[in-house]
């Protein structure tokens, strides 16, 4: 499952191109004026805006990439730097306390940046088209966190990737964290899926087999609880690029990563 409102959600979320979006743990976005009188802010504007923010240019194979100097890569390298001096003290801090520390990230546009697909795709989405761009497993990095991710495993931390991606895709998820250099803790013990079809027991109030009913925040929020309860674990830090990959707690800090390109509640 990818996550779905998407070019009209896109002005709730968006701050003009070139100020830092986001900080760590928290955005400075403006909110929705949908209920305004006043007229929204026009589309095609906003994905010039959205287009300088990540200095977004087709490589020489013709996919969008986002540029390493730009305001999305300068926001990154400031959530990044604070994260990592987090993670250092707050891991040692864990082990005094005798608590084994983990962190846990999402993938899409966290670790794996889909910048192309919504630019070939005009902000739109459609299933087929996403699973197939999913399975190539060809989707570049999100600047700094396949090193962050790294960085946490090298300090004694366990990593854990909590993922709206199918279970069907976790082949393709697998393959291309590995090839962005995410190749930590990947095995199924780690690494949690959407799985409609059989859904684990500690999601029972609202997922039984052929019926998901939870929420983003509900299947996020009961996997950080089953990996804090269940597991044994204290989730020090939780990444996501959006407030629905956060929101519900079990994890004694959050750092949002910016994403002005779709929106999910």
């Amino acid at each position: 499952m990818h996550k779905p409102l998407r070019i009209a959600a896109v002005a709730a979320a968006c701050a003009v191109a070139g100020a830092a979006l986001y900080g760590a743990g928290a955005a400075t976005a403006g909110q929705s004026t949908a209920n305004s009188t006043h007229e929204p802010y026009n589309i095609g504007l906003l994905v010039k805006d959205i287009d300088t923010y990540y200095g977004t240019a087709p490589d020489a194979g013709g996919v969008y990439q986002a540029s390493p100097t730009s305001p999305y890569a300068k926001d990154l390298a400031s959530i990044d730097k604070a994260a990592r001096k987090y993670i250092d003290k707050a891991a040692r801090k864990a082990v005094r306390k005798g608590e084994k520390p983990a962190v846990v990230f999402d993938i899409d546009d966290t670790l794996l940046l889909s910048l192309d697909y919504e630019k070939r795709y005009n902000y739109t989405y459609n299933s087929a088209s996403w699973a197939a761009y999913v399975n190539k497993a060809d989707r570049p990095a999100v600047f700094g966190t396949p090193e962050l991710v790294r960085y946490a495993q090298a300090h004694g931390v366990e990593v854990f990737y909590n993922s709206g991606l199918a279970e069907a895709q976790r082949s393709a998820a697998v393959e291309n964290l590995k090839k962005v250099g995410a190749d930590v803790d990947l095995d199924a013990a780690h690494m949690f899926l959407k799985n409609a079809a059989a859904p684990p027991a500690y999601l029972g109030a609202c997922a039984t087999p052929g019926a998901w009913t939870c929420t983003t925040v509900q299947y996020k929020s009961g996997t950080r609880k089953h990996i804090e309860q269940d597991l044994g674990y204290e989730i020090i830090a939780n990444f996501g690029d959006q407030y629905s990959d956060l929101d519900g707690g079990f994890a004694d800090r959050t750092y949002k990563l910016p994403n002005p390109t779709y929106f999910v509640g």
